[in-house]
């Protein structure tokens, strides 16, 4: 008897420690993403969330740049369900055993409520939200990219959520009750996106800047910070609107000879009552584009968010 309870002690042990075996896919933009096992699946690599095999996720493998153990202890698993009540013998004598109150089951709300969303589904929010807020869907769509890389349930180290990842403060204040809800996450991050563009007079590299730094940080260094991580976020989001209004019009490179310099093009749709004996805003955002798109960001500090 003694040697059948050593024997069921060390397979549990055993068994503790398989449900601990989780990796993290860390992306290439920050975010990370718990797994229990990877496979890859031609262009895209398949994240298992958990033992199923049909809870999974699928992420282009260009943009994992690389895998990590997770030490962050797994989460409490459901105590197991027993009879209402349990005769067990010890010392010749029987007794009841009530049945233990079972544990609260967590509710995951970014795998079970909001399943991964296609591309097409995700082109018509952007498109809407893009009309609704007058704001080029393209430029929308480099956001995500360079955001979430269209991955609805991306969580960042830091906490941003979403699509579009909003912080949770960012996300109350602009009425997102569910971040990981693609509709909600889409139309309050457009709309934040159109607020900062206002709010610096269009000028795209800074709304971009305090899209990922924050406004306080745009203001205190009056442009955009010397944070390495937000010089590059704002030079790839230029370049690939840029790269897609060349896919659309190649005439739009013909002035500056040659591609990836600004364009005319403009992310904003609309830009009622900004006009006046200033330079307009189209002119402005496309000196700054040139600037963000050939600077090469120094590495002296790190972004806020």
């Amino acid at each position: 008897m003694r040697k059948q309870v050593k024997i069921v002690l060390a397979f549990a042990v055993v068994a503790t420690g398989c449900a601990q075996a989780a990796d993290l896919a860390v992306l290439r933009y920050g975010n990370s993403i718990r797994h229990e096992r990877r496979q890859i699946v031609g262009p895209v690599t398949r994240l298992y969330l958990n033992e199923s095999s049909n809870g999974y996720i699928e992420i282009p493998t260009d943009q994992i740049e690389r895998f990590e153990i997770d030490t962050a202890p797994p989460p409490a698993a459901a105590a197991p369900q027993v009879p209402s009540a349990q005769t067990s013998a010890f010392a010749g004598a029987t007794q009841n055993i009530p049945a233990p109150v079972p544990a609260p089951t967590a509710f995951n709300q970014q795998t079970s409520l909001n399943p991964r969303i296609d591309s097409a589904s995700i082109g018509k929010l952007v498109g809407s939200a893009g009309e609704r807020h007058q704001i080029d869907p393209d430029f929308i769509n480099s956001v995500i990219r360079a955001e979430s890389g269209f991955n609805n349930r991306a969580v960042s180290k830091k906490g941003a959520q979403g699509l579009m990842q909003l912080m949770p403060q960012t996300a109350s204040q602009l009425g997102v009750a569910n971040s990981f809800d693609p509709n909600a996450n889409v139309e309050g991050g457009t709309k934040y996106l159109r607020e900062l563009l206002e709010k610096y007079n269009f000028d795209v590299p800074k709304a971009l800047a305090a899209y990922n730094a924050g406004p306080k940080r745009v203001d205190q260094y009056r442009g955009v910070p010397p944070y390495y991580e937000t010089q590059a976020y704002v030079a790839r989001i230029i370049r690939d609107f840029n790269r897609r209004k060349l896919a659309e019009n190649p005439a739009l490179a013909v002035k500056s000879g040659r591609a990836g310099a600004a364009l005319q093009a403009r992310p904003t749709a609309s830009q009622t009552g900004k006009t006046g004996a200033t330079k307009s805003a189209t002119q402005r955002t496309r000196e700054h584009k040139t600037a963000m798109a050939d600077a090469q960001p120094q590495p002296p500090e790190h972004a806020a968010r």
